[in-house]
């Protein structure tokens, strides 16, 4: 009997700044049961493990019980996937290196793998999106930062330390580069991110002198919303943010082809869903400066997961890849 029938689910957990989802997922990517719970809340790593358990062990009981669970994944801000820790994550209550997949494993007796969130994105495309059946893709996550997961040859881009794949943090203005919360200046995150786009609304508002909706927005308010919102509603200004986006975002995808030829590249996250008005300014920056030899071999894609499952199905992904507990 094969192991997906006698244990046909894995566990997802996904560990974000303000809330923990976690959820049980079949072999097909459904999501048979969901749950959540504010992560902040929890001052102590300890107390924090022990309110997942309690708030996952009846969800697990109710699908058959542990030994219907194949593994557990956790994604993770700076998660190490060799040694399922997370370590030093700025926008975690934790401090320092933490065992959470340990703790996990220890408390529930079923395997456990962790690894950070952008790569946990890339793992759920490859198994249950629009990455099915690729083994060269990079997965670029636009949300509050920018992540990336890199696929080469079917497996997940590592590096020696398990932190590999900080395409976010490459510097891509010289300058008078932004400064980034990572204690550089012009990384493709402070220009690409959410959060960057609203740093350049505020930058375009006062630059420039035009009428624009954003204008009725107090500066510091703006959000990547608005100016979404703004450019559907055909206001120049907005649209123009978001060529100026596409267009850096474009030059730097240009860039990452020349380092693993992925078959295609796909985009993640809140900014993705900007459609055409992200798309086609990327697009062209990407025609216009990759290398010739490059030139129309990788597909931009969008992201086929919701938003609201992608990160706990991403995490769970990593589950069904787990040996027993010894």
């Amino acid at each position: 009997m094969n192991s997906t029938m006698e244990k046909p689910y894995v566990v997802g957990i996904d560990i974000g700044g303000t809330n923990t989802v976690f959820g049980i997922v079949d072999a097909r990517g459904t999501i048979v049961a969901t749950s959540s719970i504010k992560t902040g809340a929890y001052a102590d790593v300890n107390d924090y493990v022990d309110e997942v358990c309690k708030h996952l062990l009846p969800l697990i009981i109710a699908n058959g019980g542990v030994e219907r669970i194949k593994g557990i994944g956790i994604g993770a801000p700076n998660g190490n996937y060799y040694s399922g820790t997370i370590e030093f994550a700025p926008n975690l209550p934790w401090k320092g290196v933490i065992p959470l997949a340990n703790m996990f494993e220890e408390r529930l007796g079923i395997p456990t793998a962790l690894t950070n969130d952008a790569n946990a994105a890339a793992i759920g495309e490859m198994t249950y999106g629009a990455a099915r059946g690729m083994k060269d893709f990079i997965m670029i996550t636009l949300g509050t930062g920018v992540g990336s997961g890199i696929v080469v040859n079917g497996q997940m881009v590592y590096g020696h330390d398990g932190f590999a794949g900080e395409l976010g943090h490459t510097i891509i203005r010289r300058e008078n580069g932004r400064v980034c919360g990572c204690g550089r200046r012009g990384c493709l995150e402070t220009y690409c991110s959410a959060t960057g786009v609203a740093r350049t609304a505020r930058e375009f508002l006062t630059a420039r002198t035009e009428p624009s909706l954003l204008r009725s927005i107090p500066a510091e308010n703006i959000t990547s919303k608005d100016v979404y919102d703004a450019a559907v509603k055909g206001d120049k200004l907005a649209q123009d943010i978001f060529e100026f986006t596409g267009t850096l975002l474009g030059e730097a995808l240009a860039d990452f082809i020349a380092f693993s030829s992925p078959e295609a590249i796909v985009l993640f996250g809140g900014l993705a869903k900007s459609g055409d008005y992200i798309i086609k300014p990327v697009q062209k920056a990407i025609d216009e400066n990759v290398l010739n030899i490059y030139k129309g071999k990788t597909k931009l894609l969008i992201s086929e997961l919701k938003d609201a499952d992608a990160a706990v199905l991403g995490a769970s992904a990593l589950g069904w890849e787990l040996k027993e507990v010894k």
